[in-house]
């Protein structure tokens, strides 16, 4: 078993540059497949991950 826990005095750390992320940094990315954006380290710029939400053809 998981167990999630909220901790809000926590900072996390870029695991590019290992310096302290207070702000991500965010671009939208447009195709045909729906709306994605890559989320990015401000100090290294580091791509840290990419989410995607479908467009209006897959959302069943």
């Amino acid at each position: 078993m998981i167990i999630f826990e909220r901790k809000d005095d926590a900072v996390p750390v870029c695991p590019h540059c290992k310096r302290p992320i207070e702000k991500i940094w965010y671009r939208e990315l447009k195709g045909d497949l729906g709306k994605r954006c890559l989320y990015f380290c401000p100090s290294c710029r580091a791509s840290l991950g990419v989410s995607h939400r479908k467009g209006l053809t897959f959302g069943w």
